[in-house]
């Protein structure tokens, strides 16, 4: 993988702030094709609407929101399942054509296309006989 077209963004920023819930770094695969980039991003436990992604300056933030189940008249005696929010941040080079990013999510992994400008496509040049 081209690393200078996508990395970890080590932000300093503070994490959406939500009561009594920790916020999880999530599990992202990224894949290289010639077209682009797929990321899958897993984050359990969140739907459509509690999925925020944002490109500022250069910076793909990926925000997902947790509620959490309060299930009236029962106290917990016992976990080891945390719940909470998830953020994440790449740096996005150029060389991705920002205006075709595509997200969708389906049981609770986000999918994110970052498809690659048609120039910084690798192209195969033909070798004629002289």
């Amino acid at each position: 993988m081209n690393t200078a077209a996508l990395h970890k963004n080590e932000s300093t920023k503070p994490a959406p702030a939500t009561v009594n819930q920790y916020t999880f770094t999530p599990r992202v695969d990224i894949r290289e094709t010639e077209n682009g980039y797929n990321l899958e991003v897993e984050m359990p436990g969140v739907d459509k609407d509690g999925i925020d992604v944002n490109l500022e300056d250069g910076v793909l933030t990926i925000l997902g929101r947790v509620q959490p189940d309060n299930q009236d008249g029962f106290e917990k005696a016992y976990a080891e399942y945390e719940v909470g929010n998830y953020e994440r941040q790449f740096q996005i080079s150029e060389i991705i054509d920002e205006e075709q990013i595509e997200a969708s999510v389906k049981n609770g992994i986000l999918t994110l296309e970052l498809p690659k400008h048609a120039a910084a496509k690798p192209k195969r040049i033909e070798v004629k006989v002289g």
